[in-house]
């Protein structure tokens, strides 16, 4: 325990001195002020064409980020050769993963905080400012694909050799989750039967974290008849009692499983060599 918060505050250190994630802050800062002058009219409150904007442009901005800045992070430990000093140290790898993932959360919802901080006060002073419930649903929309995507770039930086070789997964991973998601999803469908259709449909719903926490918010925002009807049973699941509790269970198993494999690769390169 002790290791590993000394490899979360190392992290945290480390992340904060980073020009990377001042760039990053500073860009996000500007987007979330970009966000509140869409909303410039009035207080939005619920799903609207506004907030779907708002999601859209919000899916395109922090994975890509939180890619980068996690993959990034692994890879300069292999390049720079802390990892090898490291190593040397009774340090367990599940306590050097675990701090890694943590300071890295801890360094990533910091500037995410910033930013929507920034909108809250910039909202208040000029009247524009969303529905708390809405800016909570917002909140956690954006906490969860930091902690999401920072899983899939754990496993991206312990896969790359050096950052250009992360970079460029990154990007792909980015441009196939977030950009080309749909058309490929579409195309996909096209050609099953229809009796297949909705099991393939929840499959790869589960497997892009970009798409199960933008449809729990939609659906949360009260947008789920936009959905369409094959999303219909999602529908009645995320607004039931055990809803949340179950969105936040199956993120937490997607992590789990994400950080179990980050281990087992880094522990074979440790025996290995």
């Amino acid at each position: 325990m002790a290791n590993m918060l000394q490899v979360a505050l190392r992290e945290i250190r480390i992340g904060f001195r980073n020009p990377w994630s001042y760039s990053f802050m500073v860009l996000f800062s500007i987007f979330s002020l970009s966000l509140l002058l869409m909303n410039a009219r009035g207080v939005v409150q619920g799903y609207s064409g506004t907030t779907g904007s708002m999601i859209s442009l919000i899916l395109y901005l922090l994975p890509l980020m939180t890619l980068l800045l996690g993959s990034f992070s692994l890879t300069s430990e292999k390049e720079e050769g802390s990892w090898q000093l490291l190593s040397t140290y009774p340090l367990g790898t599940v306590s050097y993963i675990v701090g890694k993932y943590a300071g890295l959360s801890v360094t990533l919802l910091a500037i995410v905080a910033f930013g929507y901080g920034l909108m809250g006060v910039a909202g208040w002073a000029f009247g524009a400012g969303f529905a708390l419930k809405t800016y909570l649903l917002f909140l956690a929309f954006s906490a969860g694909l930091v902690l999401l995507f920072l899983a899939i770039a754990m496993i991206v930086g312990s896969l790359s050799r050096n950052r250009w070789q992360a970079m460029t997964i990154s990007v792909a991973l980015w441009f196939f989750l977030v950009i080309g998601w749909s058309t490929i999803l579409i195309a996909l469908l096209g050609n099953l039967p229809y009796v297949w259709i909705k099991p393939v449909l929840v499959f790869f719903t589960f497997v892009n974290p970009a798409e199960l926490v933008r449809l729990f918010v939609v659906i949360k925002l009260g947008g789920g008849a936009v959905l369409g009807p094959e999303y219909y049973d999602w529908v009645q699941w995320v607004q039931g009692t055990g809803g949340t509790l179950g969105f936040l269970g199956g993120c937490a198993a997607l992590v789990g499983l994400s950080g179990a494999l980050v281990c087992w690769i880094w522990e074979r390169r440790r025996s290995h060599g």
